[in-house]
């Protein structure tokens, strides 16, 4: 039986916990002097009223349950990013409000698909609150809030489970709430480190802030319109490299390695696969790059590299326009925006591990036409992989794929062209953010019809919360009793 009550009460709670939030842009606004705090102030005034007033109306002593997780984490994403939209809205630097909430949920899905054609143009606390967005949502909007709230520390675990559904959810210690303030310390830990070594490239300190936010978090918005082209510097495109490598990594991997042992690493076959892809695609794009340009050799190699991590981590920064490099290249890059990130990390995608034991699963299956009454099982390093699981990747995989099929359909069926359709739905459902066609890197998404907005911000959120814990509440099975 659903506890609704309990939903609300604890939806009511993010809302207090978002109107926290709004408060470090609107000191950024303060600090600048610039003319969106008020935006910003209404936007706080609203969610912590509405929360406080929900959250003592609906106190219950009622655990949380499985469907109840599914229902609490869906619908605060979608809270989050409706409210969050506010102050985008009453600054007026936004059309409508569909653009908001597009760009919102683009934020804390981590996507970095933007609406906006001259982001220079808009005041300093929009920015941050734009990037803000992304790093709240990187490592989860209710994972922080099992951290720092306690009062969401019943039911945690159905919490965990449906914001973190990856093949297995890794818990560090046995009490949830200490495994999201240990995933939480790391994160903050490696964003403090990169904002300190962009500072010493040369990056002010705002921009340095913001970009650590989006490099982090897998998400991309920048505070350039050229993305991070506009810094002509190898120190800092090295530097986001190296952390995007890291955000895109199991954060577990980065707690054992930060306890002392660094060769957790060499050790975890995802991760050894997940640097062979890195690898291996930018030496082919590399390749693919040099025949068709003109610039530099060294230039060509960092460009390749900076692309091939961006997009495999589905970060989506732009160094450079990667439309105009050759078809395989191009094809590369579409096929890293499917692939994804490792599980446990900020990025998206369908996931490293999903990819591998799918690859096993099928290696496994031709092996049965030969030995039909052989034993086979697959493993991941020393562990052996449950059918359960292998057939949770498989309908994942089946899912993600008809998703897609149906987003393409539907984007082209609002006039869009065949690349613009694919590209844009690639982009979102794998929370990457530029794509290809007319939502490539050079590109956004102002484009693209009203109706078109709100699909991809759903399957932003789809996407974000990898496909089962959205999808779930739109079966018959789940609301029976």
């Amino acid at each position: 039986m659903i506890n609704y009550r309990a939903i609300l009460n604890v939806l009511f709670a993010l809302l207090i916990f978002l109107g926290i939030m709004l408060i470090f842009p609107a000191l950024i606004s303060f600090f600048y002097k610039e003319n969106d705090l008020y935006s910003f102030i209404q936007a706080i005034g609203i969610s912590i009223s509405i929360g406080t007033i929900g959250f003592f109306l609906t106190r219950t002593s009622a655990e949380l349950r499985a469907k109840d997780g599914f229902i609490i984490v869906t619908l605060g994403w979608i809270l989050f990013s409706a409210l969050g939209a506010l102050p985008f809205y009453f600054s007026g630097y936004f059309a409508n409000y569909t653009d908001c909430f597009f760009e919102t949920m683009s934020g804390f899905s981590t996507t970095g698909a933007s609406i906006l054609t001259d982001i220079e143009a808009l005041p300093h606390g929009i920015l941050f609150w734009r990037s803000l967005t992304h790093w709240l949502g990187g490592m989860g909007i209710i994972l922080l809030s099992l951290a720092i709230l306690p009062l969401l520390g019943v039911g945690g675990m159905q919490l965990f489970k449906a914001e973190v559904p990856g093949p297995t959810p890794d818990k560090l210690t046995p009490r949830i709430k200490h495994t999201a303030e240990l995933l939480w310390g790391v994160y903050v830990l490696l964003s403090v480190a990169e904002i300190q070594m962009l500072r010493f490239a040369g990056m002010e300190w705002f921009d340095s802030v913001c970009h650590t936010f989006g490099t982090m978090a897998t998400g991309g918005f920048s505070t350039k319109n050229a993305s991070i082209a506009y810094y002509d510097s190898s120190l800092i495109h090295s530097i986001i490299i190296f952390f995007m490598i890291l955000a895109g990594a199991n954060f577990s991997l980065h707690y054992r390695a930060l306890r002392g042992k660094p060769k957790v690493y060499w050790r975890d076959p995802e991760a050894l696969f997940y640097i062979s892809i890195i690898a291996v695609s930018a030496f082919l794009v590399t390749l693919e790059v040099i025949r068709f340009s003109d610039s530099p050799l060294l230039i060509d190699i960092r460009d390749s590299i900076f692309q091939v991590v961006s997009i495999i981590t589905t970060t989506g920064y732009v160094t450079a326009d990667y439309e105009q490099w050759g078809a395989t290249a191009q094809i590369i890059l579409l096929i890293l925006m499917f692939v994804g990130g490792s599980a446990g990390s900020t990025g998206g995608g369908m996931k490293i591990i999903r990819s591998m034991i799918l690859i096993r699963f099928g290696r496994n299956e031709l092996k049965r036409l030969i030995h039909p009454q052989a034993v086979l099982t697959i493993r991941v390093g020393d562990m052996v992989i449950p059918r359960e699981i292998v057939t949770n990747i498989a309908g994942f995989f089946l899912l993600y794929i008809s998703l897609f099929v149906f987003g393409v359909l539907f984007m082209s069926n609002l006039g869009l062209d065949i690349l613009t359709s694919i590209g844009s739905v690639a982009a979102t459902i794998g929370n990457i953010g530029p794509g290809i066609g007319n939502v490539g890197p050079v590109d956004n998404y102002a484009h693209i019809p009203t109706v078109g907005k709100w699909f991809l911000s759903f399957l932003m959120l789809v996407g974000r919360l990898e496909i089962y814990t959205v999808i779930i509440l739109f079966t018959k099975t789940f609301w029976k009793k």
